[in-house]
């Protein structure tokens, strides 16, 4: 289904899309590659009437059913485009209960009944609640262009600030995510001045398998502390193979400041950033595990910066 509106006052023709299958999606994109996508228009809604920007080009994603799909397995769980937060979040708590909290603080009702997670990812935006968490759990994006797909990790999707790998009319199709290992610690937290309907200061994310007392694996990642979510490749370093010490502990947390030079706004400066961001790693260890699992329904998780 295709429309298509005539501006005489502007003196431009503006099309909106609405097909009704990934396969017509697609083809659309082929043929309006600078068309742009939306699904709950969470975030491109604001361009309009906030920036007052004028899109020329719209296809609308919530009429295609293929795309609404939430495929749960031993290996993990599959999120098409099209499917919502407030959908998604049962079967993300199921996968790991700090998902399912993190769901719950973000924006409100109206806005977790209309986004999508795959949307908060398409959009590359540094502060997106969702991808930091998703790539500490290691998800990977399928990516499709036509009839042709292709997968990437998540964390190579995002390349500069509103920049990320993908061509023009390829789209992102689905997000799948491994099924932690059950020796797998996996810790979220997002500090915001307010408890929900925030956006954050900083979004933590930590996977953690640590036996006898060492670290075997970690995969930390970050938002709100670079121009894209992030991982902290020499914390993780850091740890791997260490005693899970406080010296090591120690180390890490120092190293987070060759991973990132965050900036400062009016939601934090980059040395609260910082500060916070290794705060949440001796939170860890001070606590064992599972000392965050709450702690994004936790008051003291807040931010009162002003």
């Amino acid at each position: 289904m295709a429309l298509a509106h005539h501006d005489t006052t502007a003196g431009q023709t503006r099309q909106a899309f609405a097909p009704r299958s990934a396969d017509a999606l697609s083809a659309l994109l082929l043929a309006h590659p600078q068309a742009r996508i939306v699904a709950g228009a969470t975030d491109v809604g604001l361009w309009v009437t906030k920036q007052h920007r004028d899109l020329e080009a719209l296809v609308f994603l919530g009429d295609c059913a293929d795309l609404r799909r939430i495929e749960e397995t031993p290996q993990g769980l599959r999120l098409y485009a099209g499917v919502r937060y407030s959908e998604a979040h049962p079967a993300l708590a199921r996968l790991a209960p700090d998902l399912g909290e993190l769901v719950r603080r973000i924006a409100g009702t109206q806005v977790r009944n209309a986004g999508t997670i795959c949307g908060n990812i398409a959009n590359g935006s540094p502060i997106g609640d969702m991808p930091p968490a998703l790539i500490a759990l290691d998800a990977r994006l399928a990516l499709r262009h036509g009839d042709t797909r292709r997968e990437i990790a998540l964390e190579d999707f995002f390349i500069a600030y509103g920049k990320q790998d993908r061509a023009p009319g390829e789209w992102v199709e689905s997000v799948f995510i491994p099924r932690p290992a059950g020796e797998t610690q996996i810790h979220i937290a997002k500090l915001s001045k307010r408890f929900d309907s925030d956006i954050s200061a900083v979004c933590g994310a930590f996977a953690l398998t640590i036996s006898s007392d060492i670290v075997q694996s970690a995969r930390i990642a970050f938002g709100g502390m670079a121009a894209t979510p992030a991982r902290a490749a020499h914390a993780e370093a850091a740890l791997i193979g260490h005693p899970w010490t406080a010296a090591t502990v120690e180390a890490a947390c120092a190293a987070l400041a060759r991973d990132y030079t965050p900036l400062t706004d009016m939601r934090g400066s980059g040395a609260y950033r910082l500060a916070a961001a290794a705060n949440l790693l001796r939170r860890i260890h001070a606590g064992g595990p599972g000392v965050l699992d709450n702690a994004i329904t936790d008051s003291h998780a807040q931010v009162a910066h002003g």
